[in-house]
């Protein structure tokens, strides 16, 4: 069993919730995030939100994968002030909703004055709710601004072990684990951090700490990341034990600091039924023949099966 921490669900098809829940995928985490396209008004924040906490719960649960997200507004349109204050307002309603694991992903892009502002609002927003914090560490000057990130978060009062620093590298690792907070690692197929290297972190820092997930979304990215991440390490002779940590368990223990995460969420699965109908949609398509199967045989609690 694998759960990716860090998904961007919205983003990918069908296809490829059929294909991780084959490869293992049990659950799934999908942060809000910048969609590539800037947002003009709150009104589209809303209907995105809308979708990761409705729709995709349901798309993903199709295929027996149990689906979760994060809330938040994200740095990049953190600097757009107006559209701002406005999703500033509506975001508690979504953070309250059920499968809400973490405020999320925020923190730094450019490092503005307005990312900071946000970014700061949101931790508040954290702290009040008693949520984890799903963090997204910057592409330029990464290891200043994830110094910079943590740095905000420990004057703002809260534990490291509520939040999860993502997006990490090998100059950023020892500082975040060093104090403390989750270190989040996305495996990208050419950029951010590549499965090799993600052993080899492994092999070097052990598994303590350490979550692997795939971010993968609408660019060039990799949805199986986590599986074929720990298939790699199998190979290359990482011990079963820590492979679990980085691919299952360490997400589960810090995005389960939320209450609305649980292993027995998917130990002991519903049914699947690809009749049933969202706001009257289905994921079928053409008169394709729908999976109606019943509840599968329990699993088992940290059993791991690298195939």
């Amino acid at each position: 069993m694998f759960i990716d921490p860090h998904t961007h669900m919205i983003s990918r098809t069908t296809d490829d919730y059929e294909a991780m829940a084959a490869a293992g995928v049990v659950a799934v985490i999908e942060p809000a995030f910048w969609i590539g396209q800037p947002r003009t008004y709150v009104g589209t924040y809303i209907d995105y939100l809308s979708t990761i906490v409705g729709w995709e719960r349901f798309r993903a649960g199709q295929f027996g994968i149990r689906h979760y997200c994060t809330i938040g507004l994200n740095s990049k349109e953190a600097n757009n002030e107006e559209l701002a204050e406005e999703v500033m307002a509506i975001l508690p309603r979504f953070a309250l909703k059920d499968g809400v694991v973490a405020i999320g992903e925020i923190g730094y892009d450019e490092q503005t004055p307005a990312e900071d502002k946000y970014f700061r609002l949101q931790l508040e927003l954290a702290k009040e709710l008693d949520l984890p914090v799903m963090i997204h560490t910057p592409h330029r000057d990464k290891k200043r601004g994830t110094s910079r990130s943590m740095d905000v978060v420990v004057e703002h009062g809260i534990a490291p072990r509520m939040v999860v620093v993502d997006h990490n590298n090998e100059e950023t690792v020892q500082e975040v684990l060093d104090r403390g907070f989750w270190a989040g690692f996305s495996i990208y197929p050419s950029t951010k951090m590549g499965n090799e290297r993600m052993v080899e972190i492994v092999r070097q820092y052990g598994a303590a700490g350490i979550i692997v997930d795939s971010a993968c979304d609408w660019g060039i990215s990799e949805p199986l990341g986590v599986a074929k991440t720990a298939k790699l390490a199998a190979e290359r002779g990482i011990p079963a034990e820590q492979i679990r940590k980085i691919c299952y368990q360490n997400a589960l223990d810090a995005y389960g600091q939320s209450g609305q995460i649980k292993e027995s969420d998917w130990l002991d699965p519903p049914a699947i039924d690809q009749r049933n109908l969202y706001e009257g949609n289905s994921i079928l398509r053409g008169g394709r023949e729908p999976l109606v199967e019943a509840p599968k045989v329990k699993r088992r609690a940290g059993e791991l099966i690298i195939e």
